[in-house]
């Protein structure tokens, strides 16, 4: 086991996470299931500005191999250190958690959350990745 995977997240860091899922399930609830990822991630950006969080869009990365870095790589959202990856799809699957995963090791964050916007109830298209 990592050992930052010992270390509690911060509580700002579970406050702004807290703050972020409540924008998303405003987001849900007003908007419901069915629509594209992009009108998702734009309402949310939106609802994430009328609750005076910053954010990035699109934040591009870089990835570190070896001794080179390699530009290309985008991530949906980054909320005051917290990564959100936005998604529409029947459910979560395991590569959905890797992708995130691989977004925390390339920006050195450790607390992600994947949101699924195609489901009844957002809480249950949810999940938090700690690294």
């Amino acid at each position: 086991m990592a050992l930052s995977t010992l270390t509690p997240i911060p509580a700002e860091i579970e406050r702004v996470a807290h703050r972020v899922i409540g924008c998303g399930i405003t987001v849900h609830r007003i908007l419901g299931p069915g629509f594209k990822e992009v009108i998702y991630e734009r309402a949310l950006c939106l609802e994430l500005d009328s609750n005076g969080l910053k954010y990035e869009c699109e934040k591009q990365i870089v990835v570190r191999y070896r001794d080179w870095d390699i530009p290309g790589h985008k991530v949906d959202l980054i909320v005051e250190g917290v990564i959100v990856e936005v998604k529409v799809v029947s459910r979560l699957r395991p590569i959905h958690t890797r992708q995130v995963v691989s977004y925390l090791k390339a920006t050195h964050l450790r607390l992600g959350l994947l949101m699924n916007f195609n489901v009844n109830v957002l809480k249950d298209g949810t999940k938090r990745i700690i690294l």
